[in-house]
């Protein structure tokens, strides 16, 4: 059996009025994220660390964000794109670990959620997805509700 370990980070500057989708979820907040897709940071980061984990380069590589064909999408779906590469390689998914950054909205009420929906598009089970969140503690652009940024690390097994 072989193992391979990936690093993703992402961030994404916040915004007035614009939708705020994190793990496949849409929750209600004063603020979204600017980014050419749906900007969800932590499926984002989640997309790194699995294609890192296999040497495919990272998500801007395979989804370039001045191409059309991604403007406004679903990460939901670059996150099933990215699954389709790391099993093409002969890999699955042992476990997920991620860390949002935010200080607003709160997220501990939508974890639960955004694990179904990030496991059921992926087709894996929700204890291999660890979501955590916490704040900056009021300090640096994301204190200050700027912006917004996540962590993640996976295991891959072939």
């Amino acid at each position: 059996m072989s193992f391979r370990i990936g690093f993703g980070f992402d961030v994404h500057r916040l915004e007035t009025n614009l939708p705020f989708t994190l793990g496949g979820v849409v929750i209600p907040s004063e603020k979204g994220m600017v980014a050419h897709s749906d900007g969800d940071v932590l499926i984002h980061a989640i997309c790194d660390a699995l294609l890192g984990a296999v040497n495919l380069g990272d998500i801007g590589k395979h989804f370039p964000d001045y191409s059309d064909e991604f403007k406004n999408i679903s990460s939901i779906i670059l996150l099933q794109k990215t699954i389709e590469l790391i099993r093409q390689k002969g890999y699955r998914i042992s476990n997920i670990d991620s860390t949002v950054v935010v200080e607003k909205p709160k997220l501990a009420a939508y974890i639960q959620k955004m694990q179904n929906t990030i496991a059921a598009s992926i087709s894996i089970s929700e204890d291999q997805i660890s979501i955590k969140a916490t704040t900056n503690e009021k300090l640096g652009f994301i204190g200050k509700e700027e912006g917004i940024t996540a962590y993640a690390v996976v295991l891959l097994e072939k």
